[in-house]
């Protein structure tokens, strides 16, 4: 056990973070896991959500992940779940994102732009 003060704190830090990728990386098996025991769209789904967000933890490598998922829709496709189901349920309507933001454009008027302040010469 460290004796220096900031070397306990990154002890237990050390310990949190290996807690909490132990848990990502426990859903991804569970995830996985419930595809294989029964292939549908809903669990192919989880299973490549779960792997998603390992990547953005940094936890696995985005080449690691994308054979994973590679692989579970290849299985997928063996089992024939429909993966046109999954890309529809997963993506967003890209109407509805810009309806909002065209009146939100329109809302506002750009402010006058206020004439930049010199500042006074350093003295050498």
């Amino acid at each position: 056990m460290p004796i220096i003060k900031s070397a306990i704190k990154r002890v237990k830090q050390a310990q949190v973070a290996r807690e909490r990728n132990i848990a990502t990386k426990r859903a991804i098996k569970l995830a996985v896991k419930a595809f294989e025991a029964k292939p549908s769209s809903e669990t192919l789904s989880k299973a490549q959500s779960e792997i998603d967000k390992a990547v953005k933890k940094n936890l696995i490598h985005k080449n690691t992940a994308a054979r994973r998922k590679a692989n579970l829709a290849k299985a997928a496709k063996a089992a024939n779940v429909k993966l046109d189901a999954v890309k529809k349920t997963t993506a967003k309507p890209a109407a509805a994102k810009k309806a909002p933001a065209a009146k939100a454009s329109a809302a506002k008027k750009p402010a006058a732009k206020k004439p930049a302040t010199k500042k006074p010469a350093a003295k050498k």
